[in-house]
C-alpha cells in the first residue's frame, strides 16, 4: 500500500531513541521528510546521518523550554516549506506511588509531559497546512489501566486522552485529525529502565510478556509501522481515536 507520505512533513519529538526514532524512520522510508526534536545532539546528528539530510534535520533542545515546539515547526518551513503534522512524543515522568510522589515531582510531570505536549500541538497547528494536518499522540496503555508503581503518568496520560477527543472535535472541521497511540512492552530504553528496578529484572520481564497475548514485548519498528499509517493520509478517516499497540495486553475494551 502507497501510504501517500512522499514529501510530507512531520515533527518528531523525543526523537533520539524509542518510539520517536522508529517512527521517523519509517516516515522516511515512506518517502516523508522530519524534523527530529530531542535533548541528545550527538544521537540526533547520528539519526539524521542514517536517514539522510535530504530526509531528516534535527533540533537540538528541551520540550520544556517555551519555545521549542515553535521552533522546530519553522524548520520544517524555513527547510521544506511545508509542515504535515507530528509525532507527539514525551517521554515518560520517573517512577514512584501516588503518595511517595512529591509535589514538585505532580508539578514537573505536568509541565513535561502534559503541557509540553500540547504546546507542540499548539505551533503544529499553527504553522501546518490547514485541512490536511495530523496530529499522533504517544500516549500509554495507561489511559486504559494503571500501570503499578508509575504514579504521574497514570494520572496525566488519561486526561491527555480526553484532550485527544476534544481536540478532535475542535479541529475536524477543517480537516485535522487527531490520533492517540497507546504502546504497551516496547523494547525501548525507557522499558528497559522500568524492568530494572524490580528486585529481579528478569522475572519481572518474563511476568509481563506472559500478560501479553503474543507472548513477547513489541519492537519499536512494529510502533513506527503503526504510528507512520496513522500519520498518512491513507488513514484519512481515523480521527478521535486510541490505538492500542501493545500486542493485545489491554484488557478493557
Amino acid at each position: 500500500m502507497d501510504l501517500g507520505l512522499r514529501d510530507r512533513v512531520f515533527v518528531v519529538t523525543a526523537a533520539s531513541g524509542g518510539l520517536g526514532r522508529a517512527t521517523a524512520e519509517q516516515l522516511v522510508a515512506e518517502g516523508a521528510r522530519v524534523v527530529l526534536v530531542a535533548r541528545r545532539a550527538d544521537v540526533l546528528d547520528e539519526t539524521v546521518a542514517a536517514l539522510g539530510p535530504d530526509q531528516a534535520t534535527s533540533l537540538t533542545a528541551d520540550l520544556a523550554d517555551l519555545d521549542t515546539a515553535d521552533r522546530a515547526c519553522r524548520i520544517a518551513l524555513d527547510t521544506w516549506q511545508r509542515l504535515d503534522g507530528a509525532l507527539i512524543s514525551v517521554g515518560g515522568p520517573p517512577a514512584g506511588s501516588v503518595l511517595g510522589t512529591a509535589p514538585e515531582d505532580w508539578q514537573a510531570g505536568f509541565d513535561g509531559v502534559f503541557l509540553a505536549a500540547l504546546r507542540v500541538a499548539e505551533a503544529v497547528v499553527e504553522h501546518g497546512t490547514a485541512g490536511d494536518l495530523c496530529l499522533g499522540w504517544v500516549l500509554s496503555s495507561s489511559v486504559k489501566a494503571p500501570i503499578g508503581g508509575l504514579a504521574v503518568s497514570n494520572g496525566l496520560r488519561p486526561g491527555l486522552a480526553m484532550v485527544v477527543k476534544q481536540l478532535a472535535d475542535e479541529l475536524g472541521p477543517d480537516g485535522t485529525r487527531v490520533v492517540g497511540l497507546m504502546p504497551g512492552r516496547i523494547e525501548t530504553e525507557r522499558v528497559a529502565h522500568l524492568d530494572s528496578l524490580a528486585e529481579d529484572p528478569v522475572a519481572a520481564r518474563s511476568a509481563s510478556e506472559a500478560a501479553i497475548p503474543l507472548r513477547r514485548y513489541g519492537q519499536p519498528a512494529e510502533f513506527g509501522r503503526a504510528a507512520a499509517f496513522v500519520l498518512s493520509p491513507a488513514a484519512s478517516y481515523l480521527t478521535g481515536s486510541m490505538i492500542a499497540v501493545d500486542g493485545g495486553a489491554i484488557r478493557a475494551l
